[in-house]
């Protein structure tokens, strides 16, 4: 594939469609709200974060999905196999939330009655605040994270659907270093510098209502560098350009395709909890991914209907970068496969 790299500019022209599509290693092009020409009530907007390392992880997700607003919060236990997510939900929004146009800097909140998220940007660093009453056994939930040394490339896809007006403009910034706790009654879950690591997903678009998606991440250290990548495919017209980066030493390395290869149990549904296979047509992956534990959340309510299964595992196997094969072993991140109608 000959993927094309996105120009400095607006990123919808004035009839509201995408100006361009494809990819980069910044921001580069201009998002805003106000230049959407499709029904509001179609505009998607979040932020999602986490925060992990071998023993748990963290996720907390602000949204603003036009017709329904989203606080969540999730806790991994990698040791001992579990998790728990709860989320507060508000309804109509419509971008009152106040998502930033821009993951460059700007705060956002999320404040109800039994959660409150924050957001701090500063240009500089992150800080990950929340508190959540009773979130676990009557204990509340607090977090103070800050996520640090951001690395100069990221990956950013502008990606149209094939209906006009509708499109999806999205960031991953993987392996920034993290620093703070979670902490649930007398348990505390310390994120040391030196072997914690976060990654955000900046989302903004206006979605169709039926789709799916595959995505993994990794943000980590091996031998003395930071290592990552950014994986997904299964919406949108992609011929332009793929979501598919390595990130190696703070620099990005482009990917064409990878596909994720689900194996299947004797009913011929996915397993997801057996070996995965993550490989790409240009030779540049070649992954076993070893799951730990499935972070479903499953959700149908009328015609809004979520199946998201984020499953969290280990992976080892070959990245190349520059005709040089880097072997990973055991190294902690995430892989999905998401189906909405929304």
């Amino acid at each position: 594939m000959n993927q094309k790299v996105l120009s400095p500019g607006k990123l919808l022209d004035s009839f509201g469609n995408l100006s361009e599509a494809g990819y980069a290693t910044s921001l580069v092009k201009q998002y805003s709200r106000e230049d959407i020409k499709a029904r509001n009530l179609r505009i998607k907007e979040w932020d999602y974060y986490y925060v992990g390392n071998d023993d748990y992880g963290i996720a907390f997700t602000i949204a603003d999905n036009s017709y329904m607003g989203l606080g969540s919060v999730s806790i991994l236990d990698f040791k001992k196999k579990t998790f728990i997510t709860k989320s507060v939900m508000t309804l109509f929004p419509k971008g009152k939330t106040g998502l930033p146009s821009t993951s460059a800097e700007g705060d956002v909140a999320f404040d109800s009655r039994k959660l409150k998220i924050v957001f701090e940007n500063n240009g500089i660093s992150r800080k990950l605040k929340c508190h959540f009453k009773k979130f676990k056994n009557g204990f509340d939930l607090d977090c103070d994270i800050e996520l640090f040394e951001e690395p100069a490339d990221s990956m950013v896809i502008a990606t149209p659907f094939k209906r006009k007006k509708h499109f999806y403009y999205n960031q991953k910034i993987n392996c920034m270093r993290a620093q703070g706790s979670a902490i649930i009654g007398g348990k505390r879950y310390a994120f040391l510098p030196k072997n914690s690591f976060g990654v955000l997903d900046w989302g903004r678009g206006v979605w169709t209502y039926k789709n799916t998606w595959y995505w993994s991440s990794l943000s980590s250290e091996f031998l003395g560098k930071k290592i990552g990548f950014n994986f997904g495919y299964g919406f949108g017209d992609t011929s332009n350009a793929t979501e598919n980066m390595i990130f190696y030493d703070g620099k990005a390395y482009k990917v064409d395709e990878v596909k994720f290869e689900i194996p299947k149990n004797e009913k011929g549904k996915d397993d997801l909890l057996s070996p995965w296979k993550i490989v790409s047509n240009d030779g540049k992956v070649d992954l076993l991914f070893e799951p730990i534990i499935n972070r479903k959340d499953y959700t149908n309510v009328l015609i809004i209907k979520s199946l998201q299964d984020q499953v969290f595992g280990r992976f080892s196997g070959m990245l190349k970068i520059d005709n040089k094969e880097i072997k990973i072993d055991n190294l902690t991140g995430f892989a999905e496969k998401v189906r909405n109608k929304w």
